[in-house]
């Protein structure tokens, strides 16, 4: 009889195929699970060179699948940035960065994340001179908390070349004062007039990164991640060959799903589908941006901005442009997902899918729209009619004061403001995901917004008729995710024959309170049969 490589045991294994956990233990063998039954029966599969890992009350789940987050943009924000999230002014901020500077003499660019004039006394956009005043000979490149937007100082609007006589990009604007210069504010694609510069790293610094995002991933429990095309803007950082290298070495420990962008290059979107197709390193589908976001006003909507009733916000391609990419990509069986924030947006996105729908005939295709931010009632049974999956990141309702969107869309939508449990239980098979590095990548923070629905301010709840079971929040980091890239058969639930990605808590989340959600951590991380990551090395070996 074949024996188990490990063994995992505890009275609390949520498989992911009931709402409560139950006591079993679970044998490995290889990169697979060889069988899940309880721990007297599984005891047989042990020999003398098997690994236990006797976990007693604490919960042992299928690894995380971050179904939307950005890999090399998050490593970057994490290990090699400024951050600026809980500054108070442009001031303090200016500061913050000067700090960080002085500490790295020897860089050229200073790249910082996080800032949020919304949560500022001072609710208007900051400009260049605050940050000339504390560091005007080197380039500094802010983005917001959002990422669709950037700050920098005049010496990188000097190397960008960015002058008042320098024209908006498409679906980008430079921000000019009275007399026609440069704030040091840049929108959306023009954000890569000064990122193509500051991005500019040595092969040696990607591979660096792709080292922390793993290691990063593997201490919180993340074992599958989708990572989606960041944006015209952050076009500079993509890392796909260094991703294979890594893959070539055996050096992977998640699983890495690709979006790439859709552009219309659909051979070289089906070269890249032939080249990147393992189990731990393959083209999943193709992304694209609708709508930006509300902050910033460039968020789709149905209707005109409570406050700046003068615009709706508007689409980054024409729908014509969107519809041909959309048809043409879905004709060759690429699974779609589109950022899409504003109602308007979410209801292009849909009415684009139902479009591929009518010309080349309906197929399981799980064509997904990312965030929903704002959606119009009738609009929520189309998920399921359509077979689109809702792609939502819980924390990001917490993200900024609520204000930042209830200023600005009517009060008839104030209900539809982030929806999550409507979505879940409308049908629709939904995934979760952190957007990393746009938030933090630990489930643990989507898990607890995701059940508690505290607002900004974590003392009030939003909209809390959104709130979602704990069960139903785990399995749609799981086995949602998974069926986001089709891989259902394989990943999502802790189940005889499937891959071998396992995550060990350090206590039992259903006979914790919330609060408890955001102290816990991972103790063990198995991906692919292997232990990626111990809290305390062999201490919970038994």
């Amino acid at each position: 009889m074949l024996k188990a490589d490990v063994i995992i045991k505890s009275k609390a294994v949520f498989t992911g195929l009931k709402d409560e956990p139950e006591a079993l233990a679970i044998a490995v063998k290889d990169n697979k699970i060889m069988g899940v039954d309880t721990p007297e029966k599984i005891e047989a599969l042990k020999s003398e060179e098997t690994k236990v890992i006797d976990a007693g009350n604490k919960l042992v789940m299928p690894g995380f699948h971050d179904a939307h987050l950005h890999i090399m943009l998050g490593s970057l924000f994490s290990h090699y940035c400024v951050s600026l999230t809980d500054v108070k002014s442009a001031e303090e901020a200016a500061v913050k960065v000067r700090e960080y500077a002085e500490g790295k003499p020897d860089g050229q660019w200073v790249i910082g994340t996080g800032w949020d004039h919304t949560a500022w006394d001072k609710k208007e956009f900051p400009d260049r001179y605050i940050l000339d005043q504390e560091l005007p000979d080197r380039p500094v490149m802010l983005l917001h908390a959002e990422g669709h937007y950037g700050w920098v100082n005049s010496k990188a609007l000097e190397i960008a070349n960015i002058t008042s006589e320098t024209p908006n990009p498409e679906y980008g604007v430079i921000y000019k004062g009275d007399q026609g210069e440069p704030t040091g504010i840049l929108i959306e694609t023009a954000i890569a007039l000064a990122a193509d510069f500051a991005y500019d790293f040595l092969k040696e610094q990607l591979h660096d990164m792709v080292s922390q995002f793993l290691q990063h991933a593997a201490k919180l429990g993340v074992t599958s991640v989708n990572d989606l095309y960041a944006s015209r803007a952050h076009e500079k950082l993509e890392a796909y060959s260094v991703f294979k290298e890594f893959e070539d070495n055996g050096q992977l420990t998640c699983r890495f799903h690709l979006y790439p962008p859709l552009n219309g290059q659909i051979e070289q979107a089906k070269k890249f589908r032939e080249d990147y197709s393992s189990d731990k390193l393959r083209t999943a589908g193709l992304k694209q941006f609708i709508d930006g976001v509300v902050t910033g006003y460039t968020a789709y909507m149905l209707d005109p901005y409570v406050d700046k009733p003068e615009t709706r916000g508007e689409i980054a391609y024409t729908k014509e442009q969107l519809e041909k990419w959309v048809v043409e990509a879905d004709k060759e069986g690429f699974q779609i997902r589109f950022h899409t924030i504003g109602d308007g947006a979410v209801r292009l996105g849909l009415d684009l899918y139902e479009t591929a729908q009518q010309v080349n005939g309906k197929r399981d295709a799980r064509h997904a729209l990312e965030h929903i931010e704002v959606i119009a009632p009738e609009d929520i049974p189309r998920f399921k009619e359509l077979g689109v999956m809702p792609s939502i990141q819980p924390y990001h309702m917490a993200l900024m004061p609520r204000e930042s969107h209830t200023t600005r869309v009517g009060e008839e939508k104030q209900t539809y403001i982030y929806p999550n449990a409507t979505l879940l239980r409308s049908g629709a098979v939904v995934s979760y995901s952190s957007d990393y590095p746009i938030v933090p990548l630990e489930p643990m923070i989507e898990i607890y917004h995701a059940v508690t629905r505290k607002d900004f301010t974590l003392d009030d709840t939003w909209n809390e008729q959104e709130r979602v079971t704990l069960a139903e929040a785990l399995k749609a980091y799981t086995a949602g995710s998974a069926y986001s890239v089709f891989r259902e058969d394989e990943l999502g639930t802790i189940e005889e024959g499937k891959l071998a990605d396992l995550v060990v808590l350090d206590r039992n989340l259903f006979e914790v309170s919330a609060e408890e959600i955001l102290q816990t951590e991972v103790e063990v991380t198995v991906m692919d049969g292997e232990v990626v990551w111990e809290k305390t090395p062999t201490a919970a070996l038994k």
